[in-house]
């Protein structure tokens, strides 16, 4: 018997520090301008957590929060959050089960995927297939970073990129031809020697030794960063149109993940669609790893139609990227 069961994303909610972090303030603080940052990666501003006393479970709790009251949904009636991210608030437990037990969320189970800034996309693509196996009838997916403190502020190269936030989406099943058509996702592990965070695992648990030598900060070589990420996401997504033969005018959005202008810019142009086709704050949000294509969605939520069809794509560290191809589930409605 044929399971006809799709996974379409019916609400998106989200949390951003109300502190900003601007070009001129980081130009105080290492040797660095507004126009270098916009000119190579076009960020204007990102926001940061400041509360000690509050991180990334906080963020995606505030982010589930909306979600839920938005959507009119009961925390009972929720089977299952997963939440990706790479600043869990501790080792262990997982940063979803944190999430679940201050958003009062008490049937479902809970956890996190790691996969860098490809994050949210691995997640997304695991609880769709919760709910189409039928064992899941309402999952929440979220991306939730506090990069800021896993972020080297006396790193010129690094420290204008990262910024904090949360994004949750909540999905549902459906037989209904909409939702979550078709996912891509590939890593290569050799890319970790080009963007990694070297100490604080079980290879080099925290020592004095590894604070001075400032291992627990994100390390990135960003020339080849920069040249894997602009093949990997440009073919990727240029691929996933093909396959399901999507026309440039017929795409109605692009959902790149946010870390750098140009790559983005260069993804665009292999996939031969316009700047008004595609999804971009990172100048107002910058880089917020595993949130930031959760956090476009929520930003364009008004703007997006029931059958719009999207492409979501991302590279991240590990290497991680993907691609998805998501036909929007319905009308935004105050």
């Amino acid at each position: 018997m044929q399971n006809n069961t799709r996974a379409v994303i019916t609400g998106v909610g989200a949390f951003l520090p109300e502190d900003r972090l601007s070009n001129d303030e980081l130009a105080q603080m290492v040797e660095t301008s507004d126009e270098w940052i916009m000119t190579r990666i076009g960020i204007k501003e990102r926001r940061i957590m400041k509360d000690r006393d509050k991180a990334s479970a906080y963020m995606g709790t505030q982010a589930v929060n909306q979600l839920l009251e938005k959507t009119a949904t009961s925390p009972d009636d929720i089977d299952l959050v997963i939440c990706a991210t790479v600043t869990p608030d501790m080792v262990f437990p997982a940063t979803a089960n944190i999430i679940s037990d201050m958003a009062g969320i008490k049937n479902a189970f809970s956890f996190d995927i790691n996969a860098g800034c490809s994050g949210f996309l691995f997640a997304l693509t695991t609880a769709t297939k919760y709910i189409e196996s039928g064992m899941v009838k309402k999952a929440i997916v979220l991306g939730a970073e506090k990069m800021s403190t896993i972020v080297d502020y006396t790193d010129r190269t690094v420290c204008p990129i990262f910024g904090d936030g949360a994004a949750a989406v909540l999905l549902e099943a459906t037989n209904e031809d909409y939702g979550i058509i078709d996912a891509t996702l590939h890593v290569d592990g050799a890319g970790r020697e080009w963007l990694h965070q070297k100490a604080g695992g079980s290879l080099n648990p925290p020592t004095y030794d590894t604070i001075d030598a400032r291992w627990h900060y994100i390390y990135q070589e960003g020339q080849p960063v920069f040249k894997a990420a602009v093949s990997k996401m440009a073919d990727i997504s240029l691929e996933m149109m093909q396959k399901h033969n999507i026309e440039p005018d017929e795409l109605a959005w692009l959902v790149p993940h946010q870390a750098n202008m140009r790559i983005i810019d260069a993804t665009a142009r292999r996939m031969g669609i316009n700047k008004e086709q595609v999804m971009i704050n990172i100048h107002k949000y910058g880089n917020t790893t595993a949130a930031t294509i959760p956090l476009l969605l929520w930003e364009w939520e008004p703007k997006l139609k029931k059958g719009d069809k999207l492409i979501l794509s991302a590279f991240g560290a590990g290497f991680t990227w993907g691609a998805m191809y998501v036909k929007w589930g319905y009308n935004y409605q105050k």
